[in-house]
């Protein structure tokens, strides 16, 4: 996924300094003509200690000086949720190639704006749903390809708010919990059902009063079906399984992969890249996909407009659509 092989560098900027600023930066740094150009944060001095630490020479005191500077083909937003859309907007003031870490906005309303002023701006824009680059989920991706007849989706999700809450996360973050962090489950959905989903129906509604199991069946307009299951405050797994007339796969944990065959009852588990252990797993693809989408415009990575739908579709399952 992505041109290894470029024929001129790709300057890489990043807005934010945390830990996924960090994964991101080590990700790039491994994308051959790639050159870390700058690096900017609201506390200089987090900046700086990344900068020292995976060797980009620039730290800027401001986004605008940010590009100026670096005239970087491609910049990586890894701010928090709160901060997304003001940071968004100063960013999409540049022409650069832009790759936001998901979810694109607090919640759907605000990731519409992020859309919408994008969209003025006629930026490229690109949104980090790395779990579309896991080894995992690209082998049963390619895997099913081949396979005719309806498929079932059931995705198993779990959530925290009081851990959440215990790590310091700010309450207007947590009323928009689904959004920050089921983002990384709903999405497959999108991944392995075909076509347009034409039902969304609640079977366990959401109470925000009461936040405990939240469950909702799903209908494709190619016949696929799905349901999404959330344990809110207690103990399950992150799961995916995607079943078909011959072969079934299971994503558990979700950066492993196993199928079965019709008539047997073993798993099969896959060998997985080793790339996925190198660095956060589907980062280093993620990051040559955004590379290939800044240099050369051929756009073979999760962009705003699918990260919105999958926004779109968690409105719709929590009741908020």
């Amino acid at each position: 996924m992505g041109n290894e092989h470029m024929a001129t560098p790709c300057k890489v900027a990043f807005v934010g300094a945390g830990a996924m600023a960090r994964e991101h930066a080590r990700a790039f740094a491994a994308v051959p003509g790639v050159v870390l150009a700058g690096i900017w944060n609201r506390t200089r001095k987090r900046a700086e200690a990344l900068a020292a630490d995976v060797t980009i020479p620039f730290v800027a005191d401001s986004i605008a000086e940010l590009h100026e500077r670096t005239r970087a083909d491609l910049v990586v937003i890894a701010v928090l949720e709160p901060a997304i859309n003001g940071v968004a907007r100063q960013c999409f003031e540049f022409p650069w190639t832009v790759l936001m870490e998901k979810p694109p906005g607090l919640n759907l309303a605000d990731a519409l704006d992020v859309r919408e002023i994008a969209s003025q701006r006629e930026r490229t824009v690109l949104v980090a749903l790395n779990r579309r680059f896991l080894s995992s989920t690209r082998a049963a991706v390619s895997s099913l390809e081949e396979v005719d007849g309806a498929r079932f989706i059931l995705v198993n999700d779990q959530e925290d708010l009081g851990a959440a809450a215990a790590s310091g996360q700010p309450h207007v973050l947590l009323d928009n919990w689904m959004y920050a962090n089921s983002i990384h489950l709903i999405d497959y959905f999108r991944v392995f059902g075909r076509g347009r989903i034409t039902r969304v129906e609640p079977v366990i509604p959401w109470n925000p009063d009461s936040p405990q199991i939240v469950g909702a069946a799903l209908e494709f307009d190619s016949g696929d079906r799905g349901f999404y299951n959330c344990v809110w405050n207690g103990p399950a797994p992150w799961s995916v399984s995607i079943s078909s007339p011959v072969i079934r796969w299971e994503l558990r944990p979700l950066e492993q992969a196993a199928f079965q065959l019709r008539g047997e009852r073993r798993q099969n588990p896959v060998i997985l890249d080793p790339v996925d252990s190198e660095f956060k797993p589907g980062f280093r693809l993620q990051a040559a996909a955004a590379v290939a989408a800044a240099v050369g415009g051929t756009v073979n990575a999760p962009t705003l407009d699918d990260a919105v739908e999958t926004m779109e579709l968690i409105a719709r399952i929590y009741g908020h659509a």
